[in-house]
């Protein structure tokens, strides 16, 4: 499944040889959303080491002292627990930091065009 290579090379040599010329602004607006793609990345990878440690701590120390959590939750369950609670937090957060980024550059914007 997928594009054939043959008809995608043929694809790539005729886009690098089109006479459409991006302008200045659709160049700012690429950097922009790259800009704003590393931002939150970063901020994900942040939340996730936090949640990370947060999750990681109580979880193990549950597993060792609580007799319910000794008894039933194994090292997979203990591994998803805490892998699920950095998932979702790098998720949410990069996903909240790219969209008040793009919030921000749309205001901007629209500040220049009025």
């Amino acid at each position: 499944m997928g594009i054939p290579s043959e008809l995608r090379d043929l694809w790539a040599a005729k886009t690098k040889n089109s006479i459409f010329i991006a302008s200045p602004s659709e160049d700012q607006r690429l950097i922009n959303s790259r800009k704003c793609t590393q931002e939150g990345v970063r901020a994900g990878a942040k939340a996730a080491a936090v949640a990370c440690v947060v999750s990681a701590v109580p979880t193990l120390a549950a597993c060792r002292m609580i007799p319910w959590a000794k008894a039933h939750l194994n090292y997979t369950a203990q591994a998803l627990i805490i892998s699920g609670a950095s998932i979702a937090a790098y998720f949410i957060t990069a996903d909240k930091t790219i969209l008040e980024c793009a919030r921000r550059n749309a205001e901007a914007e629209y500040r220049k065009s009025a």
